[in-house]
């Protein structure tokens, strides 16, 4: 067995050096921001998951629940980060692909629909709050974001629409792309609730590109 005790240079035994451990690195400002909301997506995307409770989340992150008070002022702030999320990423990807030249109506209403899947299936702990599964209990102002961000796809879809079944020929080009563009909507939210609802076993993008020619003409 080693001895616990060394010789210095001079001959006298001393104590052999302990380690300490590191100190915990402080986060930069905004980065505990960051690392709340990832916790708490993170969280969502256990199949099965329950409320997550602000106590959840602390122990998750090993900090108590007052360091989360210090970066949002209530659990809805912190799911409206969340919200804020998904509408950056989405609406930015929506505009560049209404910004590409020379698609169709149908094209984009395609590439619309296909972008809406893919950031789904990428992030199925956005999906909950998407579809309004991780929103039953709480603040119901965060339903109606949801509601209001499927209400901007749904407009974006008919006015692509619009120009599409005027070129068609249609006599009503306006009704026409309501009408479709509602079914769109439609099938898309029905794509993420049984993605969620299946424990995200049931890919929303399984047999996406067949379908999506079947309805989108």
């Amino acid at each position: 067995m080693q001895n616990e005790e060394t010789t210095s240079a001079s001959g006298v035994e001393t104590p052999a050096e302990t380690t300490t451990p590191p100190a915990r690195k402080r986060p930069k400002p905004g980065e505990r921001r960051v690392q709340i909301l990832q916790a708490l997506a993170s969280m969502l995307e256990q199949p099965g998951a329950e409320r997550v409770t602000t106590a959840a989340l602390a122990a998750r992150l090993e900090v108590s629940e007052a360091a989360l008070y210090r970066h949002f002022a209530s659990k809805a702030q912190m799911f409206e980060g969340l919200i804020d999320f998904i509408e950056q990423s989405v609406f930015t990807l929506v505009n560049q692909i209404l910004e590409r030249e020379g698609a169709t109506g149908a094209q984009q209403a395609a590439r619309i629909l296909t972008l809406l899947v893919q950031f789904a299936e990428r992030n199925p702990g956005m999906t909950r709050v998407m579809v309004g599964d991780a929103l039953v209990y709480e603040n119901e102002r965060l339903q109606q974001r949801m509601n209001q961000f499927f209400d901007k796809i749904e407009s974006t879809l008919r006015q692509v629409l619009r120009g599409a079944a005027a070129a068609d020929g249609s006599a009503t080009p306006s009704v026409d792309a309501q009408v479709r563009a509602a079914a769109l909507t439609a099938f898309v939210v029905g794509q993420l609730q049984r993605f969620a609802r299946s424990g995200f076993r049931r890919a929303p993008s399984e047999h996406l590109e067949a379908t999506i020619a079947l309805i989108v003409r």
